[in-house]
């Protein structure tokens, strides 16, 4: 299947095709110097097979998680390249999650003033959400993406055979941005995770992530409007990620910081969801550590944040909250530190 994100001259299309990673030289651009990052929870075949495909590839492998997305990584992939002699006319691909996504895109964003990037994910999260969309960075001084670009893909290659060797709990990670997509555009993708085993659905649950992603970056591409409403669930859930990081995965801190922005009877269907996932619905964190960090994401602004709440399954609202309004919705449903 394809699917173009209309962009004007920026388009570009996704295209999900089991085994199609095998196959990378038919659907990428590889006749030329390619960069390949990785990290080393990614099975090594899957990177191997974009860079055995490339004229003259070569592959860079960072650690497994999010402290891998900071300025020694980024650095040490632009000094890779330059040593190599990559041109403007060369390119980045990442085979990995939203990590290597990230990173490997940022650094695409800037080399030389920016050469091509595609993106081939291998984690459910990164195949329903962060492969799609343009959105790239670093962490710096522990606030999470502050440092980054805009840089749309030439292509995004998804293969879901790859997920046969992803662990469960990295799947179930990914399947809580799927939730995010459902709670606030698709009421039908929701009852698929309520009624059914999600893994037998999963080329559904991707496609129908993919088609609200593609909707929502066309609408607004930089974030200026509809865009935050992907953000649902990360206000407070990136707060609770940096006071237990590296415990808990990033998906894990969404699905966590969902549950006090729903109203009573979402929240009624949200928490059988989660549980049936595997996914947290509680944790001991520490709250004031949570809210410094909020207090220091990119979405807030004059003491104010834009969040987006859901009241009902399919439907979103965003709400102009004061930062002390937000601390009390986590509050309201984690309760003080103990």
């Amino acid at each position: 299947m394809i699917m173009t994100v209309d962009l004007g001259n920026r388009s570009y299309d996704i295209i999900t095709e089991r085994g199609s990673l095998h196959h990378a030289a038919e659907y990428l651009d590889l006749d030329r110097k390619v960069m390949v990052v990785t990290d080393d929870g990614v099975p090594e075949e899957y990177a191997e097979a974009v860079r055995a495909a490339a004229k003259d590839g070569h592959t860079v492998t960072v650690a497994q998680g999010e402290a891998s997305k900071c300025f020694e990584q980024y650095q040490r992939i632009l000094s890779e390249m330059l040593s190599l002699g990559f041109g403007r006319g060369d390119c980045v691909v990442a085979v990995g999650g939203g990590v290597c996504g990230d990173l490997a895109g940022f650094a695409a964003a800037t080399y030389m003033r920016g050469v091509d990037f595609y993106n081939v994910p291998t984690t459910v999260l990164s195949m329903v959400d962060s492969s799609v969309g343009g959105k790239t960075a670093i962490d710096f001084r522990g606030v999470k993406n502050v440092i980054g670009a805009f840089k749309q893909p030439e292509r995004v290659l998804i293969d879901a055979d790859v997920l046969k060797t992803l662990p469960k709990r990295q799947i179930s990670n990914g399947f809580a941005e799927a939730v995010k997509m459902a709670l606030t555009f698709d009421e039908e993708l929701f009852s698929v995770f309520e009624t059914e085993d999600p893994m037998s659905y999963v080329d559904k649950i991707i496609t129908r992530s993919l088609l609200i992603k593609k909707a929502v970056v066309e609408a607004d591409e930089t974030e200026k409007g509809l865009r935050r409403v992907l953000n649902f669930g990360h206000t407070i859930g990136h707060g609770i990620e940096a006071a237990v990081s590296p415990e808990l995965y990033h998906g894990e801190c969404v699905a966590l910081g969902m549950l006090p922005m729903c109203s009573d009877k979402v929240r009624a269907r949200l928490l059988p969801v989660l549980s049936k996932l595997k996914l947290p619905t509680r944790y001991d964190f520490d709250r004031e550590k949570a809210f410094e960090a909020i207090t220091h994401d990119k979405k807030g602004g004059g003491g104010f944040v834009k969040a987006i709440v859901v009241n009902e399954v399919g439907s979103f609202e965003e709400i102009k909250m004061t930062l002390d309004g937000l601390y009390g919705k986590m509050i309201s449903y984690y309760g003080e530190n103990k």
